[in-house]
């Protein structure tokens, strides 16, 4: 927070997604999904899109395995504007993350590539 109270989100630039000519932090997406009871972890990612040029991809650990993807959903809703919201959410029981903990999104990328659900 500045001293104005506003909230800064910064991200590495290589891990900003462009959809539609718009930037989209995955940071900030993570934030808004791990601000809800329901999530454990998250992280975004972009993967490549024909009609949007990259699209936001959401893989989650849920902190209750109950909650569906419309729940997740609500929770974005009431958060982001919805150009932000994942165009695909990945369940997952872990985040890829190395020895010193962390998180490798290079290895969530390679999940997308390979086509893999989760």
């Amino acid at each position: 927070l500045d001293d104005e109270g506003d909230l800064w989100i910064v991200d590495r630039k290589k891990d900003v997604v462009i959809s539609g000519g718009e930037n989209i932090y995955p940071a900030e997406i993570e934030l808004v999904l791990q601000e809800s009871p329901r999530v454990r972890e998250a992280a975004v990612i972009g993967r490549p899109d024909d009609r949007w040029g990259e699209v936001p991809v959401a893989f989650i650990v849920l902190a209750d395995r109950t909650t569906g993807e419309d729940e997740i959903r609500r929770v974005l809703a009431d958060g982001l504007a919805s150009f932000k919201h994942p165009r695909e959410i990945h369940f997952v029981d872990e985040l890829p993350r190395n020895v010193m903990g962390k998180l490798q999104k290079f290895m969530l990328r390679q999940r997308i590539d390979a086509g893999e659900r989760g």
